[in-house]
């Protein structure tokens, strides 16, 4: 017989409700053809339906041989691992949602998804439970930062974080130490620019209220270059910056309203490359706005903020870690680090940004990068 004839046989044997005719009839079909992956899917689930787990877990196997990375075929499989009490099933269900569709799933297909994530988040709560019953004594000789550390160790193991690394979109200096927030110790000035929170957030008010004030676009690209991640922001007023420098420059307009911010800037580390640095600028998002994922453009200086007006929810993602953010509570990270922003109140959100040099560059190695940009009128033309 024909493989097709066999499959109408075994249509007709289901429709009678003769289930182990009609796996019978499949089976013979897949002699004829065995690479044929909805044939072995079919002798799966009438195998389960006929309450024999492993044998229909042994014909997933074979389809998985033919598309290894097939959603239904892994969630079945894990299904199964899941009624055998098989303990690679958490594991199982794991990588079955890896392989979830991104388009909207028909609703018979999204509860097996939620089954599938409660049963691989109880099991990573128990891996994650006995990871930190072993390593408690550790722990507690651990210093914050080591603990950090250890802790983010553990959520990689357990793929509830992941990896991110410096993808700086056009100056990337070798062998610089990359971190998502980087510890305060590396910084000992913040705490004179968490002291200095009043006094700049009254420059800032000042600086809003003169009539010269220049308010600009925060992202402001040409139209025709390809910037999609930056198209909805671009030109937007939903994402403004008050620049007092900007690329290098002193924007006067502005930073003649804030004598005690700018004496305070020249005593920190802010990096100096022509046509590019150092910048400083209150940055303002507007109610209900998302700054998507992005990278910037350099890794030889990092970022500081200090939050100055913060309602309540608003966030800050870098990497793998989200914070909120809190007035008068200054962090540094890295913004070649994949990094996002949101605003979900009803309230302005103000935070006075600067630039500072990457700790782990010697004087000399600065001098150079200084020198190499001055050498290049066309490096960064656009700042960075």
């Amino acid at each position: 017989m024909e493989v097709s004839d066999l499959v109408t046989d075994a249509e007709r044997a289901i429709a009678a409700r003769d289930l182990g005719q009609a796996i019978e009839l499949l089976e013979r079909a897949t002699e004829l053809s065995p690479g044929d992956f909805e044939l072995l899917m079919k002798i799966a689930a009438l195998r389960r339906g006929v309450g024999e787990p492993q044998q229909s877990l042994d014909a997933v196997h074979k389809a998985l041989a033919v598309s290894p990375r097939d959603f239904t075929a892994l969630l079945m499989r894990a299904s199964l691992l899941q009624r055998l009490g098989d303990p690679n099933a958490g594991e199982a269900w794991g990588n079955a949602l890896a392989q979830r569709p991104t388009s909207d799933l028909p609703p018979q297909l999204a509860s097996v998804v939620a089954e599938a994530e409660a049963h691989h988040s109880r099991w990573l709560d128990e891996r994650d439970s006995r990871m930190r019953q072993s390593m408690a004594a550790v722990e507690q000789q651990a210093n914050p930062e080591e603990w950090k550390r250890m802790h983010r160790f553990r959520t990689n193991v357990l793929r509830r974080t992941r990896p991110y690394h410096s993808e700086p979109t056009d100056f990337y200096y070798p062998e610089l130490a990359e971190r998502e927030f980087h510890p305060r110790r590396l910084f000992p000035w913040l705490e004179r620019v968490e002291a200095a929170t009043d006094a700049i957030a009254a420059e800032l008010q000042t600086v809003m209220k003169a009539e010269r004030a220049e308010l600009v676009p925060y992202v402001h690209y040409a139209d025709f270059l390809p910037m999609d991640q930056w198209r909805p922001l671009n030109h937007s007023l939903d994402w403004t910056a008050i620049h007092l420098l900007q690329n290098g420059k002193r924007i006067d307009a502005n930073a003649r309203h804030c004598a005690g911010t700018m004496e305070l800037l020249q005593s920190l580390p802010q990096p100096s490359a022509n046509n590019a640095c150092p910048n400083a600028m209150f940055s303002l998002l507007a109610p209900n706005t998302v700054i998507p994922p992005h990278v910037g453009v350099s890794n030889f200086r990092l970022v500081c903020h200090l939050p100055l007006i913060i309602p309540d929810g608003c966030r800050f993602r870098v990497g793998a870690e989200t914070r909120e953010w809190r007035r008068g509570e200054a962090f540094v990270f890295d913004d070649t680090i994949e990094h996002e922003a949101a605003n979900p109140s009803d309230q302005l959100r103000v935070v006075f940004i600067f630039d500072v040099w990457h700790p782990d560059l010697t004087e000399v190695e600065q001098d150079a990068i200084t020198a190499m940009f001055a050498a290049d009128e066309q490096l960064r033309a656009g700042g960075l």
